[in-house]
């Protein structure tokens, strides 16, 4: 299995001010040379960034929603605009801004956009469930009933959000297919984020199109599993046919996220035989872990999904 990783700028992009030296930082320091441009990159990056990309220093697979910020957004953000929104100029603007990206992507060389796609307009609940399994009292009655008022509110309201996604995909589609790039909608760690797993299944079964894909993100799942709300290897396996790429960071139980493997409880070695052999790899640490740090974390994942139990 082909394990070249790349690096979310996530982890620099917040304290440099041309993007020459973001790349060379992570080349020099992290010792990568494929990044993903996260939805932190501001415009006075941009320059810096892509002509290091001409000069084929530092090459990018993914880009991730909205990137770079949009003008006049206070700061980056995924979820700035929202393509299952109920409000139809938060579903406008998420097309244009989307395809803004898009246009970003193409000329970095991206092959991948990276989507957060929307919540379903609820009362967050998960947030609840998170702290009940951090003050042990995940297997009890109370966290029983919270779940189960998650699931049902959540069904009785997704509907209308799948249309308006759907909407919205059927207006997207076409731009992703001309310009060759694949919109992959990421998981989340929360219950009420669109799509679920079978939703996002539905999905690509509906639309069947290799512009439409899913985004995996390790750490999201495994809150998700954490919770009780999926199985994370299960799921993985039943989507992998439609996966474009991975977020990679460990989590500590139950909801303690983007730590650098193996600082967290997740088995990675699970994984191994589920990773395609053309998904891009993306290391999305916490902004401003030590460099040695994430480079014992990048090290120890190649070293679990190249070794032979691994792969037995």
């Amino acid at each position: 299995m082909s394990t070249e990783f790349a690096l979310s700028t996530r982890w620099n992009a917040y304290r440099h001010d041309d993007g020459e030296s973001l790349i060379t930082e992570i080349i020099e320091d992290i010792g990568l040379n494929h990044v993903e441009f996260g939805y932190d990159l501001t415009r006075n990056l941009v320059p810096g960034v892509v002509k290091l990309i001409e000069q084929g220093v530092v090459h990018c697979d993914s880009v991730h929603n909205y990137c770079p910020v949009p003008m006049g957004a206070p700061m980056g953000h995924p979820e700035l605009f929202l393509l299952a929104s109920k409000d139809p100029r938060s579903r406008e603007s998420a097309i244009k801004h989307t395809i803004s990206t898009v246009e970003f992507a193409m000329r970095v060389g991206a092959r991948v956009v990276v989507c957060h796609a929307g919540n379903v307009d609820m009362k967050r609940m998960t947030r609840t469930l998170v702290e009940l399994a951090t003050d042990d009292k995940q297997y009890t009655p109370k966290y029983e009933k919270t779940k189960m008022r998650l699931l049902l509110a959540r069904e009785k309201k997704v509907t209308k959000h799948l249309d308006y996604l759907s909407h919205s995909l059927e207006q997207l589609l076409p731009v992703m297919e001309d310009a060759g790039i694949a919109l992959a909608l990421e998981n989340l760690p929360t219950w009420e984020a669109i799509p679920t797993e079978l939703e996002m299944q539905a999905l690509a079964t509906r639309f069947d199109s290799p512009s439409l894909r899913y985004w995996h993100d390790f750490g999201h799942a495994q809150i998700r599993h954490n919770l009780g709300l999926i199985s994370h290897a299960d799921w993985l396996r039943k989507l992998q046919p439609h996966v474009a790429g991975f977020h990679i960071h460990d989590v500590k139980a139950p909801g303690h996220d983007h730590l650098v493997p193996p600082y967290g409880d997740m088995d990675f070695t699970q994984f191994a035989e589920l990773i395609p052999q053309d998904a891009v790899k993306v290391f999305e640490p916490a902004p401003g872990v030590p460099p040695d740090i994430l480079r014992e974390g990048i090290r120890f994942v190649k070293e679990t999904w190249e070794s032979p139990a691994a792969a037995s």
